[in-house]
Parts: C-alpha cells; sequence; structure tokens
C-alpha cells in the first residue's frame, strides 16, 4: 500500500502542493504588484491547482490506506534531511523537511486549499477597488504557503519554522490597511500575544526533544517509547514542558485568556477575517494538540487543561457575542467559542470529533464571513445599527448565511449538528459532565447570538440610506453559494467516513486518560442537543423578528442593564489587557528599567569614559611640540630605566 501511494503521480508531484502558493507569493510581490487584475487572476490559477493537487493526494490517500490499521496510516512521498546534528546535549538527530501524510493533514490539505481558493475569488471583488490588491494577493498566498507547510510537517521543528511564517503573514494581513491605526495595533497586538505563547512553545520542544532525543512526531507519540521516559525520566518535568508546548497552541487558538487579539484582527479585509477565522491560522493550536494527542495523553495534564480552557472560552465568547453589534466581531466571538469546542473534545478524548467539527466548521464559518463582508461592501458598515431590510436587496447572501446560521447552531441536518453532535457525546462517555453541560449551554447560546445577527441584517426595515442601493457582486457571491452546498450537505456525507478513518491513534496502555472513558451514551442526548439550538433560534426570533419588532429598540444599549453593559464591553478584559501593558510594563517594568539604564548602565559608561578623558588630557600636555620637554622625557626615561635595572 505505502509503495503504491507513493509511486502515485499525486504523491510524487506532492511538493507542487507548497510550491504553486509560493509561486503566487514570489511573482505577485516582485512581477504583478502594481497589476492587480493580473495578480488576482495569477493567485486564483495558484490556488486552483493547488486545490486540485490536494484533492487527488487526499483521495489517493484514502484508496490505498482505507484497509489499513490506523497506527500505520502514514506515509511520507518524500522527505530531505537538512540538518545532520549530532551534540553533547541531544545526541545524534536528523532533522528532516518532509511530506507528512495521515488522515489529518491530508484532511487540513483539503480544507486549507479549498478554502484558499474561494477566498481568493472574492477577493478579486472585494479588492477591486483597493491599490494594494497586488500586495494583498501575494501576501494571501504566503499565508496559504505557511499553513500547508505547517499541517505536512513531520516534526515539532519543521512545524516551528511554517508556525512561525504563519504568524509573520498573518501579522501583514491583519495589518494591510497600515495607514489605519487600528489596524496596526490588531495586527501588532496578535504579533506580540502569539510570540508570548510561541516563546513557550519553542521552550518545550526543546526540553521534550532532550528527554525522547528526538523532534519527529512518531517518536513523540510512539506509546511503547512513552512507556518508557515516563518511567525513567521525571514526571513531573515531562509533564511541564508538555504544558509549555500546549500554550503555544493555546495562543495560537486564541484561547482565554490571549483571546483579545482574535476580535481585533477584525481590523483586516474581510477575506483576511474569513481565511483566519475558518479553518487556517487559528486551527493551528487546535491541529498541534491533535497531531501530539497520543504523547498528550500519556500525561494526561494537558488535556485536562484543554478540557478546561475549551469549555469556559467556548461559553465566556459566546456570551459576549450574544450583545456585539459589530457583524465581523459576532463572527469572530463565534469563532472564538467553535475553536473552545475543539478544543475541549481533544480534552476529553474526542480526537475524531473534534477534526470533524475542524472540517465542518471550515465551510460554514468562511462563508459567514463571506457574506459579513458583502454586507459590509454593499451597506459601507460593519455595525448591525446601519443594516436590515436587506433579504430581497441580497437573495443570494440571505439563503446562504440562513443555511450556514443553521448549521452552526447544530440544526440537523445541517453539518454542524453532525460535528457538535459528537463533541457533546465525547463528553458525556468522557464522564466530564461539567464540560457536556457547558458545551449543550453554549450551543443554546450560539443558536441565539447567530440568529439575532440574521434577523437584524436581513429581515426588518432598512436602518441605513446605503441599504437602498445595495447589491451582488458576482465574484463575491459566487464563492458564498458554492460553500453553502457543503455547510449544507458536508456532515451528513462525511460522518461515517470520519469514525471509520480518522481514528484515534494508540494510546499508552498505563495512560490515565484511558480510565475515564466509556463506550456508551444516551440515545436522547442528540435529540436535547437539536432542541436547544431550537430554542434559542426561536428566543432570537421572539426579540429580534416578531411582527412589530422596533430593531432600534432592540439593539439600543444605554437602556440595558449594568450586566448588558459589561458583557458588551467584553468583560473590560480589552481595558484591563491596556491597563496591564502600558500602566504596568511600560510605566512601572519600562520605567524602572529605563532609569536603571540611565542612572547605572549609563553613568558607568560615563564615568569610563570621563575617566579616559582625563587621562586623554595628561597625555596631550606630553604631546606639545616642544623640543625641550620631548628631550627631558626621553632623559628622565633612560634614567628611571637604568635606575630600575641597577
Amino acid at each position: 500500500m505505502l509503495e503504491s501511494f507513493n509511486s502515485s503521480f499525486f504523491a510524487a508531484n506532492s511538493w507542487l502542493i507548497l510550491a504553486f502558493p509560493f509561486l503566487s507569493f514570489v511573482v505577485n510581490g516582485t512581477l504583478l504588484c502594481k497589476h492587480k487584475k493580473a495578480a488576482g487572476y495569477f493567485s486564483i490559477l495558484m490556488a486552483g491547482l493547488s486545490m486540485v493537487l490536494a484533492i487527488g493526494l487526499a483521495t489517493e490517500f484514502v484508496k490505498n490506506f482505507a484497509n489499513v490499521p490506523v497506527a500505520e496510516r502514514v506515509a511520507m512521498p518524500w522527505e530531505w534531511e537538512w540538518l545532520p546534528l549530532t551534540s553533547e546535549v541531544f545526541g545524534k538527530i536528523s532533522l528532516k523537511i518532509s511530506f507528512y501524510c495521515d488522515p489529518i493533514s491530508v484532511m487540513m490539505l483539503i480544507v486549507v486549499s479549498v478554502i484558499a481558493f474561494f477566498v481568493n475569488i472574492y477577493s478579486v471583488g472585494y479588492m477591486k477597488e483597493d491599490d494594494g490588491a497586488g500586495r494583498f494577493f501575494s501576501l494571501l498566498s504566503l499565508f496559504a504557503f505557511s499553513m500547508l507547510g505547517l499541517v505536512v510537517a513531520t516534526n515539532l521543528i519543521q512545524i516551528y519554522m511554517f508556525w512561525e511564517l504563519v504568524g509573520i503573514s498573518s501579522y501583514l494581513l491583519i495589518g494591510f490597511w497600515y495607514h489605519k491605526p487600528s489596524a496596526v495595533a490588531a495586527s501588532k497586538q496578535a504579533f506580540i500575544l502569539t510570540r508570548f505563547a510561541d516563546s513557550f512553545f519553542l521552550l518545550g520542544i526543546l526540553l521534550i526533544g532532550f528527554m525522547l532525543n528526538s523532534f519527529d512526531f512518531l517518536e513523540w507519540n510512539n506509546p511503547q517509547k512513552l512507556g518508557i521516559v515516563t518511567m525513567v525520566i521525571s514526571h513531573k518535568w515531562l509533564a511541564l514542558a508538555s504544558v509549555f508546548v500546549f500554550v503555544g497552541a493555546w495562543g495560537k487558538s486564541a484561547m482565554f485568556p490571549l483571546h483579545i487579539w482574535l476580535p481585533n484582527a477584525m481590523e483586516g479585509p474581510t477575506p483576511v477575517s474569513s481565511i483566519i477565522h475558518s479553518a487556517t491560522m487559528v486551527v493551528a493550536g487546535v491541529y498541534l494538540t491533535a497531531r501530539l494527542f497520543p504523547f498528550f495523553a500519556s500525561i494526561d495534564s494537558v488535556l485536562e487543561v484543554a478540557a478546561f480552557i475549551g469549555a469556559f472560552t467556548a461559553m465566556f465568547a459566546a456570551i459576549i457575542a450574544c450583545t456585539q453589534k459589530d457583524i465581523k466581531r459576532i463572527l469572530a466571538y463565534s469563532t472564538l467559542s467553535q475553536l473552545g469546542y475543539m478544543m475541549f473534545a481533544l480534552g476529553v478524548g474526542g480526537y475524531t470529533a473534534s477534526m470533524f467539527h475542524v472540517f465542518t466548521h471550515a465551510f460554514f464559518k468562511c462563508m459567514l464571513f463571506l457574506i459579513a463582508g458583502s454586507v459590509i461592501h454593499a451597506v459601507h458598515s460593519n455595525s448591525l445599527d446601519e443594516m436590515g431590510g436587506l433579504r430581497k436587496k441580497m437573495p443570494l447572501a440571505y439563503f446562504s448565511c440562513l443555511i450556514a446560521c443553521l448549521a452552526i447552531a447544530g440544526i440537523p441536518p445541517f453539518s454542524g449538528f453532525w460535528s457538535k453532535d459528537e463533541i457533546l457525546i465525547s463528553a458525556w462517555i468522557s464522564g466530564n459532565y461539567a464540560v457536556f453541560f457547558a458545551g449543550l449551554l453554549t450551543g443554546g447560546l450560539t443558536a441565539f447570538y447567530m440568529f439575532r445577527m440574521f434577523f437584524l441584517t436581513f429581515h426588518g426595515k432598512a436602518r441605513s440610506e446605503h441599504v437602498a442601493h445595495a447589491h451582488e457582486d458576482p465574484w463575491m457571491t459566487f464563492p458564498i453559494v458554492v460553500l453553502a452546498i457543503p455547510a449544507a450537505t458536508i456532515g451528513y456525507i462525511s460522518h461515517k467516513f470520519f469514525e471509520a478513518f480518522v481514528e484515534t491513534p494508540p494510546i499508552f496502555e498505563g495512560s490515565p486518560f484511558l480510565e475515564h472513558i466509556s463506550l456508551s451514551h444516551p440515545e436522547w442526548l442528540p435529540l436535547v442537543a437539536s432542541l436547544v439550538g431550537v430554542l434559542g433560534i426561536t428566543v432570537a426570533a421572539l426579540f429580534y423578528a416578531r411582527k412589530g419588532t422596533n430593531a432600534e429598540a432592540a439593539l439600543e444599549t444605554d437602556i440595558r442593564s449594568p450586566l448588558f453593559k459589561i458583557i458588551y464591553n467584553k468583560f473590560y478584559f480589552d481595558e484591563m489587557y491596556y491597563a496591564f501593558t502600558r500602566g504596568f510594563l511600560i510605566k512601572v517594568v519600562a520605567g524602572f528599567l529605563k532609569g536603571f539604564d540611565h542612572y547605572v548602565i549609563d553613568a558607568i559608561g560615563d564615568f569610563i569614559a570621563s575617566t579616559l578623558q582625563w587621562l586623554g588630557r595628561g597625555v596631550r600636555l606630553t604631546q606639545n611640540g616642544s623640543f625641550a620637554v620631548y628631550a627631558s622625557l626621553f632623559i628622565s626615561g633612560v634614567v628611571f630605566g637604568m635606575l630600575m635595572l641597577v
């Protein structure tokens, strides 16, 4: 099977999946940066070729490995040893650049390449009036290349290289409109917070690499080797290092309290929000946790943290989303909530369920952001205060948004129902009922805030003069309509495939994680989850879509309770962050360091300089051009030398 797969056309040419977006980055950034139409078309072509190859590779992989045991569903079509390393600390380690294929990596290849392709198409319409479109398409291609490289990495050093490339390209895309101070601030905030988490990630990689004498996933996830390690090496040190690795995933997937950069990243163009928040950058942390799932399960502490943090983030973000008026911020907090779902699914052992939700969420969330961009483009505002009455003006966006909202609300038979159902079942059978009920409540809140957004955007009376002139752009509408198909059907079509093919990899038999897993769940669970979603939709309809409802009054915030204002202001976490960074770090810490630098470091330098200057003045007195002085000094030196000799 392995030889047949490696010799196939798609495996032999798999390197082109990365090469095409990288070529688009180089060509658009150098030759076509001033030709925005040509840059857009070339970017679409390269993304399309990458997508075709990714789909072909995934099809070939499934065909060859469908009947192979889960532990053997791994292939590397090509690899290159770029740094053979021998040191006293690590011993002999071979660092490689490889193309790693297993069920979740080929799934992510499809997701990233498909989303990148449709976002590029959408961007032609969205950026047609922007003079920087050529630069935009170049950066978009760099982002796609970085994310594709990340998901096929075979070791932690390779994944860290692409991990940082993803961070750099997202920084450039979020701050694309650099003339806006808010965009520059948001890009810096995203970069700094993710770099903070990445520093722990790198430290964890080095510590565990030293313990296991390898950076390869296959070695880290080897149950036999992990069994030896947990007996020989201090469990506390291994657990601490594993938490450091998880902190990298924590920051990249914007889990609480490192979440504030994600909503603020909305300052970038909407296609950037779509590709970052749907299936690429923000799920990199979830993907890393899944990639190292056997390793984390052998220690157990990381998965406990993931379950708690994921459940809290899911509910916390959903509560905030219920009060927001900026359509992109609602979707940003929705992404935070869904990332919490994916993370706590891994924390309770729902490996397959988490990856299934990554897959389904990618399509409907990408489509929701594209719809939001289309609406913003039509009414020239992000605020729900300026929308309403768009149902007849934008019918295709309306029906597509309805499908996406039903999907994310977990209403059968739409795609989100199948993956959310699996996540809740995973939480139940793990015996973690607190996480289960948090996920169930979050599902109801999700249905409420998504349909609140839907009703206030498309129903009721127009609340802006721009609504009368709103229309749909063909370039922007085409990807929205196409993505509506998987948003509606992909869950039903693929749920049995995920159960059979994307199975949990083997876990160390002594892992404490296995002690809590059951195999049964109540039959009523899917029904209750769906009813909670229906309840959320009903409440949203009563508040915002009932006949005679005054949308303006519903959107007023100054007459609400103090609790509403606290939630609307995101529990003032942004203000606390700025108070900490500007008040404590800048004024106190940086002020102390500035004073230490001035009064200690500079003072030492000034003292040395003054001493040298004083000595220099003394030397200059002897170099005055007087022959008599030179002669007397010479004679004095000779006499002094002779006396020393005597």
